[in-house]
């Protein structure tokens, strides 16, 4: 079966997650779902993560999540481009999360950053998802 929304999937993997306090979730590995991971790490919203193969070519990403005094540190997260609607933003009206405490995650010509990167590095493109 064919998803239309990968990476949509895997948030909402993350979230539902994290509702029910689990420690790991795993969600199939893809390129997209990598960048898209490494930035939630950059930006300390996941301890971790790594990539397990299986026979037959296919493999997951196994997600450490954190938590901060029994509560989870992600407290939303959601995807704004879904595959209906796209949403593109230049670098001069990137979205900022909550005052620049939370970070949107775009994906650039020069590749999947977070929004603070996109704004040093002069580039606008797709805004995939935001976090807080």
């Amino acid at each position: 079966m064919s998803m239309s929304d990968p990476l949509g999937d895997m948030l909402t993997r993350i979230r539902n997650a994290q509702m029910r306090r689990k420690s790991k979730v795993t969600t199939p590995a893809s390129s997209l779902r990598r960048r898209v991971l490494d930035v939630l790490q950059a930006e300390g919203y996941i301890r971790g993560y790594a990539q397990v193969d299986y026979d037959g070519g296919k493999s997951e990403f196994e997600i450490e999540l954190k938590y901060f005094d029994g509560a989870p540190v992600i407290q939303t997260i959601e995807r704004v481009s879904k595959p209906g609607r796209r949403v593109y933003a230049s670098v001069k009206t990137l979205p900022t999360v909550n005052n620049g405490l939370g970070v949107s995650i775009v994906s650039t010509p020069k590749g999947v950053m977070s929004d603070w990167k996109a704004r040093e590095e002069n580039v606008g493109g797709e805004v995939l998802c935001r976090v807080f």
